[in-house]
């Protein structure tokens, strides 16, 4: 493997001979470079002619095109600058064209000079039209497979004014708290929530997915402790528990899968545990012991948890768990195939130093005011670098901020009826079921279901897609069904009736009466108080709350008032056209597990965008899979390593980084187990060769990888190609 990208969390691979040979190391090994691609500004380094293939001027060949001119230029609208603009900025410059500013700015020897096969640019209306056509391809489907992503639905006030707002979608990272405030309180509105609804002390301000939050505390686990074992309970969500395999495996920890009663403390070098509450299967089970017996063993309790089952549950923290973790995504965030969803993470008042990710404080300005600001940053990556607690960088910040408001419409009553009201939904299906022969894995349960099938599983799955339903399914006579908010009675007597129950749902509902109480009449239910700040109670109309919305947006700089201050591979200006279709239906309601029949205008997607990312960067494969930039490292140098290991070199661990590098990039690297070498760089940022140099041959017995920033931030590294020979 030869490569991973940053911009976009992709990573890129690159096909290598493992024989061939590399200066400074011996025959039969070789280094494996990971470059990151800042791909947002790859136009700078192309031929004139190539540049000029995505601009209507260079279309207009053919007599239609100068008769019938493209009014909707794509690049024009969205970059802005007119003839007169350019020629102001080169002028100021004192350059001819634009072709002369590439030439001085751009080294010849990492220009490419070649054409770039990529099909011919559309105005915007009629990518629009396509991307109509393409998620005409999804099947919308109801889907009720649950494993940690629900449907939900989406206050039309926070769609409209913050996911679709340009002022909220275009902030950058706070770095700046002094035009940052509205985010700021947004996003410390988030960690108050979070806090609440799990009974923790701390939270941070998000982060990517619960796989990598689930993963981010077992090594929390591990730094605090240093001890080498962790058990998870198999009950947690499959695709949770594979990320921390993995994650595990590059920094020596290993992970055992045991269900509790199972698990064995007395060797003294567990490190934590981490269980599902309410597990995969939908089971609520008490893990007050688990977390009694892993505390007098000295290691930590993870709960990976559910916000809304936590609005009826007790919450972790009233078990003693040291960790809750999870997903937000259920709090007004759609589907999406999978994400982007925020992830929650909260520990312990005694953890507050080993938690990953940002977090936002409270202080007082200068004038006595009390502010907001990003608080103890010392454990970041941009900071502390290879001994940061996570390569955590920008997170989800967006989705937390639509998760807190939509905490603040619904407030404490309204999360509660919506968990009531999905949990007695569950309940009267599971009445029907057992009615019509089906057996129940578990009697205490919140919105999800394991059941035995009473009949053939074949003849409910075909019921099922007649009425166009998706269940999970188990195993041969195992099927699994997770309702949401958005269940309505028609939804019940569809799965009622594929499941061959006789009775409707009403007169379900009729017969059970006021026996429909499930936890609420258990020793489960919830008894402590949650978002009692006046936040969470004063913003429940429309009009309130899109007030509150504009009040905090108008405290910040983005887009939609000037350029922003400060930029870095985060700070991508997106339109409005390629913004406007992730709330369409057909992108939106689709469930991450749906069959690949139902997703084909994603498939189509991701097959386009994965030629063109190829063609672009000239690598051979890509990975969607790397949910951020510090993630797309991630998996490069799980790669790299992997493809060592193969060889027979599992003893190279050692990674060089320029000390002008991005904070992720060494911690990045501690992360996938590597040891980091700092290479010195000159005062333009471009690398000291001879440090280099003396590096390689230092550690070629043992030396991994380098990991670059191609290009850095302002400066096109002119010794790139002589760098990777080296």
């Amino acid at each position: 493997m030869q490569s991973c990208a940053k911009s976009w969390g992709v990573f890129l691979a690159k096909s290598v001979n493992p024989s061939a040979s590399c200066r400074h190391l011996g025959s039969r090994s070789r280094v494996v470079w990971k470059l990151q691609i800042r791909m947002g500004n790859s136009g700078a380094s192309l031929t004139p002619a190539v540049r000029g293939m995505r601009t209507s001027a260079a279309l207009c060949s053919r007599q239609i095109e100068r008769i019938l001119p493209r009014h909707d230029d794509f690049a024009e609208r969205h970059i802005g600058p007119g003839e007169r603009e350019k020629r102001e900025m080169l002028d100021s410059l004192e350059l001819e064209s634009i072709d002369q500013l590439i030439e001085n700015t751009v080294p010849s020897s990492i220009r490419i000079h070649r054409s770039m096969k990529m099909d011919d640019p559309i105005c915007e209306n009629e990518v629009l039209d396509t991307l109509q056509k393409i998620a005409a391809r999804n099947k919308v489907w109801r889907s009720f497979i649950g494993m940690g992503y629900y449907n939900c639905s989406v206050p039309p006030p926070i769609q409209r004014n913050l996911l679709e707002n340009a002022g909220w979608v275009t902030q950058y990272t706070p770095y700046q708290p002094e035009v940052s405030q509205g985010r700021l309180e947004s996003l410390l509105n988030y960690q108050t929530m979070i806090c609440d609804i799990t009974g923790m002390s701390v939270a941070n301000a998000s982060l990517l997915d619960e796989g990598t939050a689930a993963a981010e505390a077992m090594q929390l686990c591990h730094r605090q402790n240093k001890k080498r074992t962790f058990y998870i309970d198999p009950r947690c969500h499959p695709q949770t528990i594979a990320v921390v395999q993995t994650r595990a495996n590059y920094i020596g920890v290993k992970t055992v899968l045991k269900l509790p009663h199972e698990m064995d403390f007395s060797g003294k070098d567990v490190s934590g545990v981490l269980f599902q509450y309410p597990d995969t299967d939908g089971r609520v089970e008490d893990f007050t012991s688990l977390v009694d017996r892993a505390h007098k063993a000295g290691a930590l309790a993870c709960c990976a948890t559910d916000l809304l089952a936590l609005c009826v549950l007790r919450p972790p923290g009233e078990i003693g768990a040291d960790v809750a973790l999870g997903s937000s995504q259920r709090f007004g965030v759609p589907l999406c195939y999978g994400g982007p969803h925020a992830a929650f993470f909260a520990v312990k008042d005694s953890l507050v130093r080993m938690m990953p990710g940002r977090m936002v404080g409270v202080t007082r300005d200068a004038a006595g005011k009390e502010v907001y600001r990003l608080a103890l940053q010392t454990r970041e990556q941009h900071i502390r670098r290879d001994k940061a607690t996570s390569n955590i960088c920008t997170a989800q910040a967006l989705l937390a901020n639509m998760a807190a408001m939509y905490a603040l419409y619904h407030g404490p009553q309204g999360l509660k009826h919506i968990a009531e009201r999905t949990h007695n939904a569950t309940l009267i299906l599971a009445e029907g079921l057992k009615r019509a022969g089906h057996r129940l894995h578990s009697e205490m349960f919140f919105d999800t279901l394991k059941i035995n099938c009473g009949v053939a599983a074949k003849d409910i799955l075909e019921r099922a897609e007649q009425r166009e339903i998706n269940l999970r399914v188990y195993s041969e006579g195992v099927l699994g069904v997770s309702l949401d908010e958005t269940v309505t009675e028609r939804d019940l007597d569809d799965l009622l009736w594929v499941f061959g129950c006789e009775s409707s749902a009403e007169l379900i509902a009729e017969k059970m009466g006021e026996r429909v109480k499930g936890i609420l009449g258990s020793p489960f239910k919830r008894t402590s108080k949650y978002l009692t700040h006046q936040v969470f109670n004063s913003y429940h109309s429309e009009t309130n709350i899109v007030r509150y919305m504009k009040r905090l947006e108008n405290k910040d700089i983005s887009l939609v008032h000037s350029m922003i201050p400060l930029g870095s591979c985060t700070m991508k200006l997106n339109s409005s056209s390629e913004l406007m279709p992730i709330t369409w239906r057909e992108f939106a309601n689709i469930h991450p597990f749906v069959p690949l029949d139902q997703a084909e205008g994603y498939q189509k997607l991701f097959r386009q965008l994965e030629k063109d990312l190829c063609e672009v960067t000239g690598y051979d494969k890509i990975s969607f899979q790397p949910n951020s930039g510090a993630q797309g490292e991630y998996a490069g140098l799980a790669a790299i390593k992997a493809y060592l290991n193969s060889k027979g070199e599992s003893s190279r661990i050692v990674c060089l980084i320029p000390k002008s590098a991005h904070g992720t990039n060494p911690a990045s690297a501690q992360m996938a187990g590597m040891k980091v070498q700092v290479v010195e760089v000159d005062k333009d940022g471009n690398i000291d060769l001879a440090h280099l140099k003396a590096l390689v041959d230092k550690h070629k017995a043992n030396l991994a990888a380098m990991m670059i920033t191609y290009h850095l931030p302002l400066v096109f590294l002119k010794n790139t190609s002589e760098t990777c020979v080296i």
